[in-house]
Formats: structure tokens, C-alpha cells, sequence
């Protein structure tokens, strides 16, 4: 859709075969006479009502991509959808708009449903219409409940960020109201028969319970997730960068240890003759070299040569680090200045090391 992928789980046919089944009774009070072709009909009515799942979600990548954010896929599951989006908001209006238009698009579309239900005569087409407009009702209002993963939770999220100008805040404040949303949903049943006039069976409390489950745990990864990335801004590689000698890759390992260990260099990078970087010697590597072997063998029988995604920017920091040492995962990247000097050398052992130090 719009050169985005769209994915459909295996559990999407577990519920659409499940509509299938509760639509039966209601498609054979509309049509009668359809003998099996009733669960036929009723698995039509699945069809129809993801599709409305896929225009809430194709609002959230519309806007999106508005934003200049990539959207990787659009997926179709069992409680619904969810749209992969690369990247953060960058402010609170972005969060804001990209979270509100799915709701919004739900209820556009339960509200034109509802208005063809008016003008059509009985039948499954009226019945049809009539289970859109309940549905894309209930999902635009509920997916407005303040607390993450909904998107009124993102919604949330958008109102603290500008008021604190903080965006874990929001993202904190947010989980928790979807914690307490879990909260409540376990008490629906309880509730029921209250509100509705009839009493619940066990699928509504299978349903209840993973629904609460769904919530809680979105939350408390969204929280985890904001934790973290509170503390990526302190990861700077130029901070974190090991001095680094430079060798030709025909020089003696020990040779080259002598070296790096009279330079002070935690590092070893090797250079062509005209002292273009060649390899990364591998810090692993070495260590597992006896040294008794060091003096036969070179330097580039220990390293790894430079390709693309092994070398970064030492001014790169936080979020863009992590993207980028896990797009190219490797022991040790190669940092260069703006005018291609080398500045050092970063092993992902200092990053890891640094992030735990820093979560505590």
C-alpha cells in the first residue's frame, strides 16, 4: 500500500474464522436458508472489517511518511494492526498527528457506514454496514483511551512532551495509563452483564485476559524502551574511542604489540602504503594468538578487513550509534574526523560497558 508491505499473521485467520463463526446466527437471521454459505458470508464480513483495520493503519503511515519517516510494513493481526515506522517523533505535534489520524480515520468510517446502513434496505449488505459501524466506532473511541501501546496513549505521550518538554516523561506517564487500562479490562466481565443485560461466558474471559495482557505488556515495554533511550544521548564515540596505531598489515603481530603498548594505543589499525586504513585488528583475535606464534605471523591474519558499515563518524552519538553498530555488527569500528583522518577505533565491549554503567 503506497509501497508500503502489508503482512497478515497466522492469528488473523484464527479470528476471522472465529467472526465467521459468532456472524453465522445474525447472517442467517438476515438471509435465511444459506445453510453453510453462512459462514461463508460471515467470513466476508472479516474481510471487510480488516480492511477498515488497514485504513486506521494506513493513516498512521500516510502521516508518517508525511513526516519523512520510512514505514517498513503494515501488519494485520489478531487484535487488529500495527504500523512499523522507523524512527521518532521529533516534537510533539508530529507524535500527535501521527497517532490521532488512525482513530479518526476508524470513526470517519464507521460514521459512513452508519449513514449507508440508513439508505440501504435489510439484508446482509444492511447487517454488514451495521457491524462496520459499530465496530469502527468502538475501535476509534477505544483506541483513544490514554495508555500506550493504544494510540491514545501516543496521544498522551504528545500532551506531557509539550508540557514538559520531556518525551520519556510522556512515554512514562503514558505507560502507566496502559497499565491501568490493563487493569480495568480485567474487571469487564464483572461488569458485563451490568452494562450489557447478559452474563459472560468463557470467551469473554479468554478475550479479556489477552486483551489485558496485550496492554500490559505494550505498556511495560514502552516504559523499558523510554528508560533506555534516556540514557543513549550519554554515548558519544568520540567519548568512548581507543587510541589507535596505525601499521602496515605485513608487520609481526608482536611487533605491532610492542608498538601499541610503547604508543599507549588500545588499538590496532592497518594501512595500505599510501596509509589508507586497511583492517581492524580484532582485539579477540589477538588474545587467542599464543605468543609464541606472534613473531610468524602478520598483522592481517588478526584483522578484519574494513568494509562498508565498519566505519562511522566520531561525532555520531546515542540513537544514530546503536542504529549503526546494529545494522553492521562487528567487535570494533573505525571513527574518522570529517576530513577522513582517523581518530580511533570503537568496540562495541566499550559501548555496552558504558550503557550499563550509565543505567545505574
Amino acid at each position: 500500500m503506497a509501497g508500503t508491505d502489508v503482512l497478515i499473521t497466522t492469528s488473523w485467520f484464527f479470528i476471522a474464522a472465529l467472526i465467521s463463526f459468532v456472524m453465522g446466527p445474525a447472517v442467517d437471521q438476515a438471509r435465511p436458508g444459506l445453510g453453510g454459505w453462512k459462514y461463508v458470508a460471515g467470513f466476508a464480513f472479516a474481510v471487510v472489517l480488516y480492511l477498515s483495520v488497514l485504513v486506521h493503519e494506513a493513516a498512521h503511515a500516510i502521516a508518517a511518511k508525511r513526516y519523512g519517516h520510512p514505514v517498513d510494513s503494515i501488519t494485520l493481526h489478531f487484535l487488529g494492526g500495527a504500523t512499523a515506522i522507523e524512527g521518532e517523533a521529533r516534537n510533539p505535534r508530529e507524535e500527535f498527528v501521527i497517532a490521532v489520524v488512525g482513530p479518526i480515520a476508524s470513526i470517519l468510517v464507521g460514521l459512513l457506514a452508519g449513514l449507508l446502513w440508513l439508505a440501504v434496505p435489510g439484508g446482509l449488505i444492511k447487517l454488514a454496514l451495521g457491524g462496520l459501524l459499530f465496530a469502527n466506532l468502538l475501535v476509534g473511541v477505544l483506541n483513544l483511551v490514554p495508555g500506550l501501546p493504544l494510540d491514545g496513549g501516543r496521544v498522551l505521550k504528545a500532551g506531557v512532551w509539550r508540557i514538559t518538554g520531556n518525551p520519556h516523561r510522556g512515554t512514562i506517564a503514558a505507560g502507566w495509563g496502559g497499565r491501568v487500562a490493563a487493569v480495568v479490562v480485567l474487571f469487564w466481565p464483572a461488569l458485563q452483564e451490568r452494562f450489557t443485560g447478559s452474563s459472560p461466558q468463557i470467551v469473554d474471559y479468554v478475550l479479556t485476559f489477552v486483551i489485558a495482557l496485550f496492554l500490559w505488556t505494550g505498556a511495560t515495554a514502552a516504559m523499558q524502551s523510554a528508560r533506555i533511550r534516556r540514557r543513549l544521548p550519554s554515548l558519544v564515540a568520540r567519548d568512548l574511542a581507543r587510541r589507535t596505531l596505525t601499521v602496515p598489515d605485513n608487520l609481526p603481530v608482536a611487533e605491532a604489540v610492542r608498538r601499541a603498548q610503547e604508543a599507549q594505543a588500545g588499538s590496532i589499525v592497518t594501512v595500505s602504503s599510501a596509509g589508507t586504513p586497511i583492517g581492524i585488528v580484532n582485539e579477540a583475535a589477538l588474545l587467542a594468538l599464543p605468543e609464541d606464534r606472534r613473531p610468524w605471523l602478520t598483522v592481517s591474519a588478526v584483522s578484519r578487513t574494513i568494509e562498508d558499515g565498519l566505519t562511522l563518524p566520531v561525532s555520531i552519538f546515542g540513537e544514530e550509534l546503536i542504529k549503526a553498530i546494529t545494522r553492521k555488527p562487528a567487535q570494533e569500528y573505525l571513527l574518522l574526523e570529517d576530513d577522513g583522518s582517523i581518530y580511533g577505533v570503537l568496540a562495541t565491549a566499550d559501548v555496552d560497558r558504558a550503557f550499563s554503567q550509565r543505567g545505574h
